[in-house]
């Protein structure tokens, strides 16, 4: 039971995470608007980088078969069609159905739906590596909290762009950061069957990041007119990028 204690704790210290944003309650209205553009442009190179550089490359390493990296490509696609269907769903659903209201527009939601599996992941991971040794889950909860900060101030910042107040975005996101809990407790009980899962599960989770990525966040950076701001911009998508390389070297992978 010890595993399933530590792995609780570290699932919910990381989900607590989600609340960085709050320190953005501090800032006027006229600053986070200013800001928020850039912290959309280190999400979309974040995503980008963690799909590319962290989440691929791990499920190509967990997959056993001689056709192991098909059926990671396969995943990917799938997670990228599906994350497709998803959003000309709730597209249909919030605009259409709601008198062509889209005041919220639809990428806040795969956003969460793609952090939410990201961080249920998570869980699966924290669970599996505190039942090898304490050290080992202490090791990994600190790597996913690295992770999870810079994430989870950018993840803020496309609520807010996406039309979220602050208090709804607070929520939204610590209500997908407490899927790590859920990871935990699933991995704990089926931690045989979630890891036979997991490069699966990674590989939707990488193609769903690199389309909310490329189809959703990085044209919101193209409606940036003002060339000095789309030169920051891609300054800040490249920092994302960067970010998820060092954090990679960081981790020896």
């Amino acid at each position: 039971m010890d595993v399933l204690f530590y792995s609780i704790i570290a699932t919910f210290v990381v989900s607590v995470i989600s609340f960085v944003g709050i320190v953005t309650l501090f800032l006027k209205d006229r600053i986070l608007n200013k800001i928020v553009f850039y912290l959309v442009a280190i999400s979309a190179g974040s995503l980008m980088g963690g799909a590319f550089l962290h989440l691929i490359p791990e499920a190509v390493e967990s997959i056993e078969g001689e056709h192991g990296i098909d059926v990671i490509v396969i995943a990917v696609l799938i997670g990228f069609a599906l994350f497709f269907i998803l959003e000309r769903v709730l597209h249909w659903h919030h605009c259409h159905q709601h008198g062509g209201d889209c005041s919220v527009h639809p990428f806040t939601y795969l956003n969460l739906i793609g952090d939410g599996l990201h961080n249920f992941i998570d869980g699966v991971v924290i669970v599996a590596a505190f039942s090898l040794s304490t050290e080992l889950g202490v090791a990994t909860t600190i790597g996913v909290i690295l992770h999870e900060i810079p994430q989870e101030i950018s993840d803020f910042g496309v609520l807010i762009y996406g039309g979220f107040t602050k208090g709804k975005a607070l929520l939204f996101n610590f209500l997908s950061g407490i899927t790590a809990i859920f990871g935990a407790l699933c991995g704990f009980v089926l931690i045989n069957v979630a890891q036979e899962a997991m490069p699966l599960l990674i590989g939707i989770t990488a193609g769903g990041f690199i389309y909310i990525s490329a189809s959703d966040l990085i044209p919101e950076l193209h409606k940036e007119s003002k060339f000095y701001k789309s030169l920051i911009a891609f300054g800040c998508f490249f920092a994302g990028v960067g970010l998820m390389f060092l954090l990679k070297i960081g981790h020896g992978h």
